[in-house]
């Protein structure tokens, strides 16, 4: 047993950025507590940005949960990839980084989350970012995070772009820049064709610094209370089991991990912990409800012409892509392979966009090939649809009081009528998208759903059948003012429970518009100067911030 100053519970997105920015300003004597083995994020499948589908769905790499059956999606259990290891989920994601829609966070703010609105995040998103584009008001240019932008692909992208012309969106050189809406290229967390995770950028350098001690393949079961506050953590580990105590204790596990081990220690609803042996220290009935993700659909569309994505994949010429990464010269294998990004409104009455899409050249059916061993794959463009703002709502759950069982997780997909409305919606707006005369040359028929699913009926079967998450879960230790519903305040300390923090995505009282690896972050920034006691100075830049009624012109 030791003695720490901090102990951080999870090295994910948030808890690398809390972990690195204390190492960076302050003389705190840091425990990290990490599950997953140190290493792992160390892996080709995880460093190689092309091999990440395979990377989120590795066991060795994650948490293999899934959520809960429900009616609204015909009795399905759904994936939800998480990492475990080193860097968490930003180790093993899709490495896109986007922050949201301003009004995201301003909409925090206004219901009196004072000191959240986009005025005051946006100095932690440009403190956290090295972004290809260099220092200006929106990004910055020195920070730990590098950004990078994959180049256009010289068949696609120009058809793509007119095709959001069509329809009456500009193409977008930046979608956290000014305006997020439009279609153009992603962002993403690359560096010289190597993944860029949170882990990489915040704790390379530090890693035998004596100011920090890194436990990993440990699983804490239980945050120790005593009188009211937090002093530490219990955990079991190759060693056996163990201890370690803390001024302040700061959970980092994400939107599952952190409300688990919440309830485990005694912090929920008193009545749910009692149905498993627990007594409650802390009465906060909101941890675990209010579950948030963005429903995906998905489609896919046969090429017209030769992609050439296929075509690289044959062996011989996928051994010489090898080559190159591994040499540092970029090539085929450090790009992921995203035509083109869109944030668009698929309903006409949205003030500002409700979908986020994106199109790639590139299906889970893309596989290596080469002459009498195995035939290409034909060429098809795949497509996905994220509902940005859902309504509907799930929760997170104890499946018993061993902190070793995965927690039930019901997601809440297609719960309400407007819920299910986007969800054809979406569909339809990438339908009219396809059919455009900008596509018509390099797209044919539609594969999935298929042009037999045209009713009303037939839509919202095949949807319910198909529809996933874009696994980015929020908000199951909601940031809020009264504890009767929120978990923690706006300095991300628990109700009732002092020393004790939660720095994650599960304190976002409403999922932002996109993706959610680099909001993180910037929350894991954010607590770093809580603990510390300073803050960075608000700027909005007004002069050329458009109004949101400007993004429909």
């Amino acid at each position: 047993m030791k003695n720490f100053d901090i102990i951080v519970v999870g090295a994910g997105s948030a808890g690398c950025a809390l972990v690195g920015r204390l190492l960076r300003t302050g003389h705190t004597r840091v425990l990290l507590i990490e599950a997953g083995t140190r290493g792992l994020n160390r892996r080709l499948p995880v460093r190689m940005p092309v091999a990440w589908p395979f990377a989120s769905i590795m066991p060795q790499f994650g948490w293999s949960y899934s959520s809960e059956p429900e009616v609204q999606t015909v009795g399905r259990r759904l994936d939800q990839p998480r990492g475990r290891l080193m860097g968490g989920t930003s180790s093993i994601n899709g490495m896109m980084y986007s922050r949201g829609h301003r009004a995201d966070y301003d909409g925090w703010a206004a219901s009196g989350l004072t000191g959240w609105s986009f005025a005051d995040v946006l100095p932690y998103f440009r403190r956290s970012e090295n972004n290809w584009r260099g220092a200006s008001v929106w990004h910055g240019g020195d920070g730990p995070l590098r950004v990078s932008s994959n180049p256009p692909h010289p068949d696609i992208y120009s058809h793509m772009i007119a095709a959001g012309r069509e329809l009456g969106y500009a193409e977008n050189s930046d979608f956290n820049g000014p305006t997020q809406e439009g279609f153009g290229l992603a962002d993403f967390n690359v560096a010289s064709g190597r993944r860029e995770s949170a882990a990489t950028a915040y704790l390379t350098g530090y890693e035998w610094d004596d100011r920090l001690t890194v436990r990993s393949g440990v699983h804490v079961t239980r945050v120790i209370i005593k009188n009211g506050r937090a002093c530490g953590v219990e955990w079991l580990g190759p060693e056996g089991q163990g201890q370690d105590l803390a001024s302040e204790v700061v959970l980092c596990g994400g939107s599952f991990n952190s409300p688990q081990l919440l309830m485990l220690s005694g912090i929920g609803d008193p009545v749910a912990l009692a149905a498993h042996g627990i007594q409650a220290v802390a009465t906060l009935p909101g941890v675990g409800r209010n579950l948030q993700d963005h429903p995906m659909i998905t489609a896919a569309y046969k090429a017209q012409q030769p992609i050439g994505y296929e075509q690289r994949l044959r062996l011989d010429r996928l051994l010489g892509a090898g080559g190159r990464w591994l040499l540092g010269k970029g090539g085929l294998l450090s790009d992921a392979p995203l035509s083109v990004q869109g944030f668009v409104r698929a309903l006409a009455d949205s003030d500002r966009p409700d979908t986020q899409l994106q199109i790639s050249h590139a299906t889970p059916n893309s596989r290596p090939w080469f002459p009498f061993w195995r035939s290409p794959s034909p060429d098809v463009f795949g497509v996905a649809a994220l509902q940005l703002r859902p309504e509907g709502r799930g929760d997170v759950r104890l499946r018993s009081a061993d902190p070793f069982d995965p927690p039930m997780i019901r997601l809440g997909l297609l719960q309400t009528a407007h819920d299910r409305r986007m969800a054809g919606a979406m569909l339809a707006f990438v339908r009219q998208f396809f059919a455009s005369d900008a596509m018509k040359d390099i797209v044919g028929p539609e594969l999935m759903p298929g042009p037999n699913v045209a009713t009303e009926g037939a839509v919202d079967a095949a949807l319910a059948s198909s529809i996933l998450t874009g696994s980015h879960p929020v908000g199951t230790c909601a940031m809020g003012t009264d504890p009767r519903e929120a978990v923690v305040d706006i300095q991300l300390r628990v109700f009732g429970v002092e020393g004790l923090r939660v720095a994650d995505a599960s304190v976002m009282p409403t999922i932002i518009s996109g993706n959610t690896s680099a909001p993180a972050m910037m929350i894991g920034e954010r607590a770093a100067d809580f603990i510390l006691g300073t803050t960075l100075p608000p700027d909005q830049p007004f002069a050329v911030l458009p109004t949101i009624s400007e993004e429909l012109v």
